[in-house]
């Protein structure tokens, strides 16, 4: 069994434009003579490796705390593309996901620098997916990313945006990407891992 971490660092994670990083402060320290080692630290939900929750662009929509975990953990499918994913590509994809894995076409992890296009988020909607991620820090165009986000998680499909799939070869996996139990909130950070069986 291999265990792939695909999540980032949270103190040197990448920051989407305009939200603020990750701090640490240190509440006690050993080193300076006290009895134990204690840390705080403050973030924005949507910090390095994170999910996206229907409330993040919908008024009414979904929060955090009341999305099925079943759409963070399960089999998924990791498949590897450059540029700009277009609404073929995106039935590719699914194509050859449910070829190798029907469950596994449930949830679909875009490896490289690739952009989801409105045209590719509808076909991702229709197709019912549970999870769409990628490993920007968002999905969409980064200059424009509100059409594709109402698109996609105006059908219930959650986001796992900021993972690192350098390392996982295309194929089929178990996925965990569950987010803290955040109540009410839009987002929020994950330690996403992929486990492929018999490698």
């Amino acid at each position: 069994m291999t265990i792939y971490d695909i999540s980032q660092e949270v103190f040197s994670c990448q920051v989407y434009t305009g939200d603020p990083a990750p701090e640490r402060k240190v509440l006690s320290s050993m080193e300076n003579g006290d009895l134990y080692n204690l840390t705080a630290f403050s973030m924005c939900a949507h910090n390095g490796t994170h999910i996206d929750a229907p409330f993040h662009f919908l008024k009414d929509g979904k929060t955090v705390d009341a999305i099925p975990l079943d759409a963070f953990v399960g089999m998924a499918y990791v498949a590897e593309h450059h540029g700009t994913v277009s609404g073929e590509d995106a039935a590719t994809i699914l194509e050859k996901a449910k070829e190798q894995d029907p469950e596994a076409a449930k949830r679909i992890l875009i490896k490289g620098d690739a952009e989801v296009s409105p045209e590719a988020a509808r076909v991702f909607a229709t197709a019912g997916i549970l999870l769409l991620g990628n490993e920007s820090q968002t999905v969409g165009p980064e200059d424009a990313p509100m059409e594709v986000h109402l698109i996609l998680l105006g059908a219930d499909v959650i986001l796992l945006e900021g993972i690192r799939l350098t390392e996982v070869p295309e194929g089929v996996y178990s996925l965990n990407a569950a987010p803290l139990n955040l109540a009410g909130a839009d987002g929020s950070p994950c330690r996403a891992v992929l486990i492929a069986a018999g490698r």
